[in-house]
């Protein structure tokens, strides 16, 4: 199956290669992204300049995506590719490197940051937590690096991109503000936050919450009897109140872990689903990276208080 689907990957290159490529037929410059998260953000700073199609949508779990033969022809067409990078999206490492090899630029947003500032987890390969936009500090860096990246790709729309990412910046600064003031409404020993996959840490860094994840940062590591019992066992100790689904991982580990706390006594609700991994659907509120992280915050704070 493997060698299959890399036989068919290796035709649609070298078709692609005698193929009228890249552009589009108005020549508007073409990019392909990858998550929803940054899909939006580069929608935010290219604007109408660019030509954006994104390849994972709502709900969609990228640490366990795998690209279609749909994806790779998309993704061979384009002038420039953006992924988060981090080992995020783990299954298309090798279809972003042969990318690389028909000359179109691809671009990690990660590698805007610091990686003395990023958290690193033996659990996870001993690479870093990937789930780098859930801190808006590093969402602000990497807004300037994808309008420079974009600047630098096609120079005769730059001052567009620079303004652009400016008044998104405000956007983002104005955020930060908001969640800090709604958080504040919690009292500190309620900041306890139980999720399905352990998505949250740069979150609960940056708004001081403790974050207890039932799985790995990645999806694809199953949770096991111990990591349902170790995780019930804190939930009892800090009589935490309610726990939460994630919209891009199966609700039935968090509906295990539940019942595992209520047969020990102690009644934990579900607080909703959060958006983890990906963004909600296109035109609802949770459809945009801002939209998410209020509606995140407002879903949080309103079910542990």
């Amino acid at each position: 199956m493997k060698i299959t689907f890399f036989l068919s990957l290796l035709i649609l290159l070298l078709s692609s290669c005698n193929a009228p490529q890249n552009k589009q037929q108005d020549g508007t410059f073409n990019i392909v992204t990858t998550t929803s998260i940054i899909t939006d953000l580069v929608e935010n700073i290219g604007g109408e300049n660019v030509h954006i199609e994104g390849v994972m949508g709502a709900g969609v779990d990228p640490h366990l995506y795998k690209a279609s033969e749909g994806d790779v022809m998309k993704l061979s067409r384009a002038d420039m590719i953006f992924y988060n990078g981090l080992h995020l999206e783990g299954k298309l490492v090798d279809i972003f490197e042969r990318m690389e090899y028909q000359n179109i630029k691809t671009v990690a947003v990660a590698d805007a940051l610091d990686k003395n500032e990023l958290i690193n987890s033996e659990l996870f390969g001993g690479n870093f937590d990937p789930h780098i936009w859930f801190n808006i500090k590093f969402w602000e860096k990497i807004t300037l690096f994808v309008a420079d990246e974009l600047s630098k790709a096609v120079p005769e729309h730059e001052e567009e991109f620079q303004k652009n990412a400016q008044n998104y910046l405000q956007e983002l600064k104005y955020l930060d503000v908001e969640l800090h003031k709604k958080i504040a409404e919690l009292p500190k020993d309620k900041r306890r936050l139980v999720t399905a996959h352990d998505a949250f840490s740069y979150f609960g860094k940056a708004f001081d919450f403790d974050v207890v994840g039932l799985q790995g940062l990645s999806t694809a590591t199953e949770a096991g009897v111990q990591d349902v019992q170790e995780t019930a066992n804190y939930i009892i100790d800090h009589k935490v109140n309610a726990i939460f689904i994630e919209s891009s991982v199966p609700r039935r580990t968090i509906e295990a872990l539940q019942a595992s706390v209520n047969s020990k006594d102690h009644n934990v609700k579900i607080g909703g689903t959060l958006y983890s991994d990906a963004l909600g659907n296109p035109g609802t509120v949770e459809g945009t990276y801002i939209g998410m992280f209020k509606y995140n915050v407002e879903t949080i704070v309103n079910a542990l208080k």
